[in-house]
């Protein structure tokens, strides 16, 4: 098998048949994606915690009351912050268009005016060589691509079916189905 393109700056949406309680009915960010794997953050899992109690050297870069969010199950203590740059050169790494990762050594009071929306992950989604490709192959992921609205939506509880509504067709129809199909 050919290996597939990147899907770095595309998203990844569960599909309905995903049922692993960590991934079920989220949106994942790919943020990087080769032969030795792939890292993505979770989009839609806000926590109980808030950025300036949880992790008050962030608060700089989010509005007050902003919740971290589980980014993923891998490292789940870790800080991992995307962030929209008015100016991509200063992002640690640039995932697509203007939002990329803010670098672990930045001088976040320093960054924060150039940034349009910040968001704090606690963690991320990894997949060894060739995992994330065989869960493509099962159709355990829907792809669509990534927009900046996505990274840093106001309602992560609606997130999930808002991509699928956007994909069109037969994924609008799954967009809509209750979290238990026996409910219908």
């Amino acid at each position: 098998m050919g290996s597939m393109d990147s899907l770095r700056g595309q998203l990844i949406v569960a599909s309905p048949s995903l049922l692993d309680p960590n991934f079920q009915r989220t949106v994942v960010l790919i943020a990087e994606h080769g032969d030795d794997g792939a890292m993505g953050i979770v989009l839609n899992r806000p926590l109980e915690a808030e950025v300036d109690e949880a992790a008050a050297p962030l608060a700089a870069l989010v509005d007050d009351g902003d919740l971290i969010y589980g980014g993923g199950p891998v490292q789940a203590t870790s800080v991992v912050i995307l962030a929209r740059f008015s100016d991509p050169q200063d992002a640690g790494a640039l995932i697509f268009e203007d939002v990329g990762f803010v670098a672990a050594d930045a001088d976040f009071d320093q960054l924060a005016p150039s940034l349009t929306a910040a968001r704090v992950f606690a963690g991320f989604a990894g997949w060894g060589a060739g995992q994330l490709e065989s869960e493509m192959e099962r159709d355990d992921w829907i792809v669509e691509p990534a927009r900046a609205d996505d990274v840093f939506s106001d309602d992560p509880a609606t997130l999930w079916s808002a991509v699928l509504e956007r994909k069109g067709g037969q994924f609008a129809l799954v967009a809509r189905m209750p979290l238990d199909p026996s409910v219908n």
